[in-house]
């Protein structure tokens, strides 16, 4: 992947969650362009704007997970068009949506990935993400995350979704299989669930025979999911 200029990074500058978060998030823009995220109000010399909402843990890994019938609607034309763009199915980006945030726009981890798709701040600055708790570029960010390791890993679901916890060089060190960390297991588990989820409510919604595949995208869903059970 390759870096882009740090005017573009939003940082995230964030105390240990918990009561102080729900207290609510700054942001304010310094000279060279950088987002700043704080949950501390900065000095009175800088305009800062505090952002709608409560921010709020991601879910612990231990959180059973259980498909919705319906995604929130406002998201929707993101996901779609950054499936497209990106040739990774919208069940896909779906399953790990749910799976980070629980479609929570305000989500924050203990070690600061932000947003729907918990992207850390270095891999939004490399996926061309302004802004990381803009709803449309957080989506486009993860998305487009997902395709660079759709590339790495020839298209193998499993790997892919294993890096986008792990990150790669952890499917690397373990021949391409599921690290054997108990966070990573059962997040590969919940976003296969979830993602099996999302693509038979969309065939019904297209009122397809089972069996039909018009994703558009090159992502293999089967390869490698039964080691990862």
């Amino acid at each position: 992947m390759r870096a882009i200029p740090p005017v573009l990074l939003s940082a995230l500058l964030l105390a240990p969650l918990g009561a102080r978060a729900s207290e609510g998030i700054y942001r304010y823009e310094e000279k060279d362009g950088t987002i700043i995220y704080t949950n501390v109000p900065p000095p009175g010399s800088k305009k800062a704007s505090k952002l709608k909402g409560t921010f709020s843990k991601t879910p612990q890994p231990s959180t059973r997970v259980r498909g919705r019938a319906k995604t929130p609607e406002e998201l929707e034309d993101f996901i779609q068009a950054a499936g497209t763009r990106y040739r990774i199915p919208t069940s896909l980006v779906r399953a790990v949506m749910h799976v980070e945030s629980n479609f929570n726009p305000h989500a924050v981890s203990p070690k600061g990935a932000s947003g729907l798709m918990q992207l850390m701040p270095q891999t939004a600055a490399e996926m061309y993400v302004k802004d990381i708790f803009d709803v449309r570029e957080n989506i486009e960010g993860g998305t487009r995350y997902l395709r660079v390791l759709a590339n790495l890993f020839d298209g193998d679901m499993v790997k892919m979704v294993a890096a986008y916890n792990a990150g790669p060089d952890a499917v690397r060190k373990y021949g391409g299989k599921v690290p054997p960390y108990a966070e990573t297991q059962a997040y590969v588990r919940k976003v296969l669930q979830l993602y099996y989820h999302y693509k038979e409510r969309e065939r019904l919604a297209r009122n397809e025979p089972r069996g039909t595949d018009s994703d558009g995208d090159d992502a293999r869903d089967g390869a490698g999911a039964e080691g990862s059970r």
